[in-house]
């Protein structure tokens, strides 16, 4: 059985370490690394699962960034470690922390990724939202956790002023 729970700073290393292991090396050389410098992740929705003997299985983080004077969550990054992969581990960590984020008042959330495998939790293309570059437009996604939440928000993504 997989437990979600909030990360905590005794996590870090470990989650740090799956997220080497998931990802290609220079993963902190993207764009989206850049707004998150200096800035820590929203607390509440750095979530992680361990599995029966506590071994860590998935873990995922949102940081906040700013797209033109409005708040906006940058959820990223998402991974589940090689073992537990296919198991709807992923998924479970998706809808559990957008859960979370509705209920502790974030109105929109953004990533760069696939939209076909994002779609599926609601996101769509946000074509008037520009991520620093080098970053690929089409990759820019976003979901709206309050009804029009994201309308007339556009621009560029900055980083939040925290």
């Amino acid at each position: 059985m997989i437990e979600l729970r909030q990360e905590t700073t005794e996590d870090w290393w470990e989650v740090e370490a799956l997220y080497d292991l998931c990802f290609a090396p220079g993963r902190e050389a993207l764009s989206s690394y850049r707004l998150r410098d200096n800035i820590p992740p929203v607390a509440q929705l750095s979530i992680i699962a361990r599995d029966e003997e506590n071994i860590l299985a998935g873990a995922i983080r949102y940081w906040p960034v700013d797209v033109s004077g409005h708040q906006v969550l940058l959820l990223g990054p998402v991974a589940v470690h090689p073992t537990h992969q296919g198991e709807g581990l992923g998924g479970s960590l998706m809808r559990h922390s957008l859960e979370v984020a509705r209920e502790i008042g974030w109105e929109r959330v953004m990533l760069v990724g696939d939209e076909p495998y994002y779609r599926r939790f609601g996101f769509t293309r946000l074509r008037d939202v520009i991520m620093p570059p080098p970053t690929n437009p089409e990759r820019v996604l976003g979901l709206e956790l309050t009804l029009e939440s994201w309308r007339g928000v556009s621009g560029n993504v900055s980083k939040a002023d925290v």
